[in-house]
């Protein structure tokens, strides 16, 4: 099973939508966050541990999360997807480009 985290600012459409998809797909299990402190999950040193590949939203989230966590994520594979914040949950749109970026690291 591979542990997928993904992480947007509040944790409120993009990350919740790479977990909605990647949570029913054999083989991997996924989980979301968010950077802010008002996220609607925060991400947490716990969720770093759990995670085998980390995908961002954005640069920022990067940073972020390089700062904060910089120990923990020494041999964590880290992306940045590049996905503004312009979509809803579950938008279709916003479903097509997190699986046309996400399933080129994931071996598909």
């Amino acid at each position: 099973m591979t542990h997928l985290l993904f992480v947007c600012s509040r944790n409120q459409w993009r990350s919740p939508t790479a977990e909605a998809i990647w949570r029913r797909r054999p083989g991997f299990d996924a989980r979301s966050a968010g950077t802010s402190p008002n996220a609607r999950k925060p991400i947490g040193p716990a969720d770093i541990r759990w995670a085998d590949i980390i995908f961002v939203m954005e640069r920022k989230h990067l940073h972020h999360l390089q700062a904060d966590y910089a120990r923990l994520l020494e041999y964590k594979p880290l992306h940045c997807l590049d996905i503004a914040d312009d979509y809803r949950f579950m938008d279709p749109e916003l479903v097509e480009i997190l699986e046309d970026s996400v399933t080129p690291y994931l071996g598909g």
